[in-house]
């Protein structure tokens, strides 16, 4: 009898144990539920909270030295809210956050709630736009800047379509922006680019370090370069006459920008007589940003590869690379056009090959289509030739 007994007391007592030991496990501190731990608490002591509070506590400014910034959910932040409102000292409990982070949360809670409040439970307001209304808008508030809401509220009624005019405004925001309301800079120069010539120096060195400068005038509207020299020492005469060159029998254009530079004196401001001369600001590349690309493309593509012996070298060079970039080289900026080639593409001839040709001996080559039984090796090669 007293054997089984044992064997009974013993398994009694280690299900206790066991029982004791999920206990123990399931009111650990660092549980989760909010909840659970706060009826948890009322089973405990006074003197048993006072201790446990000022271990967390100090296990948090021991973290605090090592975690810079903790991320906090809204969940979190909502908590923080209300235990705050219910603690008559909060300020001096707070470890993690400041007093403002708390208040500033209660504010953004406040304005969350009401937002949610006023929304409206009845039957909503017009129905939304399609997208080809807006697209429409947009369009018409890009091609027309200085049309408001209600002159394109009129055009769409025309049109046979009826938008209010706040919903017209708020597409116009977001289709120009903020600063759009008038005609920009780069609106000027798209509209005005056939007309508009721009110059600039670019300075470069020969094999012994000394200055050359190449002066260069360009076409926006075509990317054609009109004019360009060469100089060691460009003064205002200079600069003066390569304009007269740059515009002979009185072919001229209406605009000419150029920068803020010494070299263009008194004597280019009478050769630039008849044109309005615009001068950017200063340290504002992008107000003559298609001449600095120039500048930038001549650089990257031909100086760099070559050392420069002197300034008759330097004019033979810019001089065939002129020729290749007005004559073949396609340009981005104007759809993959060549300034001075017909708008057409080129198609194969019947039993025709492809051909090329070097340019500044091989650092570039300029591609064509040759006709059957033509020897020629260049574009410029006579017809005769060509049999």
């Amino acid at each position: 009898m007293n054997i089984p007994l044992f064997f009974l007391a013993q398994s009694i007592g280690s299900l206790w144990q066991a029982v004791k030991q999920w206990f123990r496990q399931w009111t650990k501190p660092d549980n989760h539920s909010l909840a659970l731990n706060t009826a948890l608490d009322l089973t405990r002591s006074r003197l048993e909270l006072m201790l446990e509070n000022a271990l967390l506590r100090q296990q948090l400014i021991v973290l605090k030295r090592q975690v810079k910034r903790p991320k906090f959910t809204w969940r979190d932040r909502a908590l923080f809210v209300l235990l705050s409102s219910k603690l008559r000292m909060w300020k001096n409990a707070l470890v993690i956050v400041q007093p403002d982070t708390v208040l500033r949360w209660h504010r953004d809670l406040f304005r969350r709630v009401w937002k949610r409040k006023s929304r409206s439970k009845g039957k909503r307001g017009r129905p939304p736009l399609t997208g080809e209304i807006v697209a429409l808008i947009k369009r018409l508030a890009k091609e027309n800047l200085r049309w408001g809401a209600e002159r394109i509220r009129g055009e769409l009624i025309k049109l046979g379509i009826k938008v209010s005019k706040s919903a017209i405004q708020k597409y116009i925001r977001q289709a120009r922006g903020s600063n759009s309301s008038s005609q920009n800079w780069a609106t000027f120069l798209r509209n005005q680019a056939s007309q508009i010539w721009a110059c600039d120096f670019l300075q470069t060195y020969d094999i012994f370090f000394r200055t050359i400068f190449v002066f260069v005038i360009i076409e926006l509207g075509s990317r054609r370069v009109v004019h360009f020299r060469v100089t060691r020492n460009p003064t205002d005469q200079w600069t003066a006459q390569q304009l007269r060159e740059a515009t002979p029998f009185g072919e001229k254009p209406r605009f000419l920008i150029r920068d803020n530079d010494r070299k263009y004196g008194p004597s280019f401001k009478r050769a630039a007589k008849g044109i309005k001369v615009l001068k950017t600001p200063y340290k504002a590349p992008k107000a003559n940003a298609i001449c600095e690309r120039f500048l930038g493309s001549l650089r990257r593509e031909c100086l760099d590869y070559v050392l420069i012996l002197s300034e008759r070298h330097l004019h033979r060079v810019v001089k065939e690379y002129m020729a290749y970039f007005n004559k073949a080289r396609p340009h981005q900026g104007i759809e993959q056009r060549i300034p001075c080639r017909p708008e057409r593409l080129e198609t194969a001839p019947v039993n025709g090959k492809l051909a090329s040709r070097p340019v500044l001996n091989g650092l570039h080559h300029d591609y064509f289509w040759q006709a059957a039984g033509c020897d020629g090796q260049g574009r410029g090669q006579p017809q005769a030739t060509c049999h």
